[in-house]
């Protein structure tokens, strides 16, 4: 039979073994190959945190939700980001742990909201934003909060290490994230660091200018600007007109303007400029018109200027100025000047001017890889021509439109600026009055970069 004794407040329990036992400040708990089980209904204190991986709730998390200490949480953003709030009111010891499910947080991402706590010793949420993270908190103290003690790939601390950011086409490049706007819409900014990687990249691309009529000049490129400030990776190449100034972003929700062409004017109306395109403090101006020999025979002015109508009996109509109004690295450059009686001058495009590659030819744009290959944008549109030579001119590299002819129905269908490029639209020969005699512009483009892990 067992015996039960008592003695300085600990009480040893004998059946042939010892089940507590105290030697000095030790206490031994149960014997070799025992195995200790509280009764039913009873509870323990004082043994410590209880945590283990069997203790991982195998219902996938797909929503927001409270975490709660000692357990662990599979979270699938698939479908969007969530919020896990951590306990309010956390003991020292406490511990949980997050798994990205679906290999998406990169995508869609997981905001630890601290609750009134620290973690890592900053009052602030925490983003997880790495695919395929895992990662446990302990709560330590009042001094640093949550600290993890396990992190699968990067550290998790109250202070984002990378942007992190929706809106627009997503697309990726090694460690950078790509935002691609082809329309209208929204950037925001859900963590910026700072002073660190917190800067973007950017091309800004407004619309085209339309082409004018009979003879006229063609359209000019919209405006070219580029920042290359974040270090650079082995899948960007950045065009020459790239800026070396920074462009920081914070939290917040940043409008994206991306310009339309100018649209094809009915014959003997004055060609379209093209729409600007804005991002932030960045404004891309719309490409210039082209000139008409109607109303007026020069070309317009804008990101890079329209061509002149054809040379009339007083002189060539002259091209108009790019880079309006003017930035530094330049958006664009002129337009060309009317070249005789049969056809007008070529648009400017962002990496040279009308004419430059041949008399009514459109101007070069620009290459850029910021979005992992090599794209040019804001080419000048090339101008149309009269029965007398019956094929049009080709437009710069870069969407400019080729220019057409009586006899060309080749190159009838690329007669407008390419859309989200920015080029400017091939001139016409359309003389009918009441009827479209110009081309149109092709859109712009928004694009934003960084490095996000």
């Amino acid at each position: 039979m067992a015996s039960i004794i008592k003695a300085d407040n600990i009480q040893k329990v004998s059946d042939g073994s010892n089940i507590i036992k105290k030697c000095g400040s030790t206490i031994t708990l149960g014997s070799c190959g025992a195995t200790i089980s509280l009764a039913c209904g009873a509870s323990q204190t004082g043994f410590g945190q209880s945590y283990s991986a069997s203790l991982y709730c195998t219902t996938v998390k797909t929503a927001p939700f409270t975490a709660v200490s000692g357990k662990g949480y599979f979270v699938n953003t698939t479908s969007g980001a969530i919020t896990v709030t951590l306990p309010a009111s956390p003991t020292v010891g406490d511990v949980i742990s997050l798994k990205d499910y679906g290999a998406t947080w990169q995508t869609n991402n997981i905001t630890v909201c601290n609750n009134g706590n620290k973690i890592n010793g900053v009052a602030a949420t925490a983003t997880l934003a790495t695919q395929g993270q895992s990662t446990s908190l302990i709560y330590v103290d009042t001094t640093k909060g949550w600290q993890d003690i396990q992190d699968s790939t990067s550290n998790v601390s109250g202070i984002p290490s990378y942007i992190a950011a929706t809106g627009g086409s997503i697309s990726y490049c090694g460690d950078y994230k790509i935002h691609t706007f082809t329309a209208d819409g929204t950037f925001t900014v859900n963590t910026a660091p700072t002073p660190a990687n917190n800067n973007i990249d950017y091309v800004v691309v407004a619309g085209g200018g339309s082409s004018g009529q009979d003879q006229g000049g063609a359209g000019g490129a919209g405006g070219y600007r580029e920042s290359h400030t974040v270090p650079v990776s082995g899948c960007y190449t950045a065009s020459p007109l790239a800026s070396a100034t920074p462009l920081p972003v914070s939290i917040q929700s940043y409008p994206v303007t991306v310009g339309a062409g100018g649209a094809g004017a009915p014959y003997p109306n004055t060609p379209l400029n093209g729409s600007d395109s804005v991002f932030s403090t960045i404004t891309s101006s719309g490409g210039g018109g082209g000139g008409t020999v109607q109303n007026p025979g020069s070309g317009q002015a804008g990101g890079s200027g329209g061509g002149g109508s054809e040379r009339a009996s007083s002189g060539p109509h002259p091209g108009s100025a790019g880079n309006t109004p003017p930035v530094s690295p330049p958006q664009g450059n002129a337009g060309g000047s009317g070249v005789n009686t049969s056809y007008g001058g070529g648009g400017g495009g962002a990496g040279e001017s009308g004419n430059t590659d041949g008399g009514g030819e459109g101007g070069d744009g620009v290459a850029s890889s910021i979005t992992g290959s090599p794209v040019f944008r804001a080419g000048g549109g090339g101008s149309g021509q009269t029965p007398a030579i019956p094929t049009g001119l080709p437009g710069g590299d870069g969407g400019g439109g080729h220019g057409t002819g009586p006899s060309d129905p080749v190159n009838s269908p690329t007669t407008n600026g390419t859309a989200n490029t920015g080029g400017g639209a091939g001139g016409s020969t359309g003389y009918v009055a009441g009827q479209q005699g110009g081309n149109s512009g092709g859109s712009g483009v928004v694009i934003i970069r960084y490095k996000y892990q």
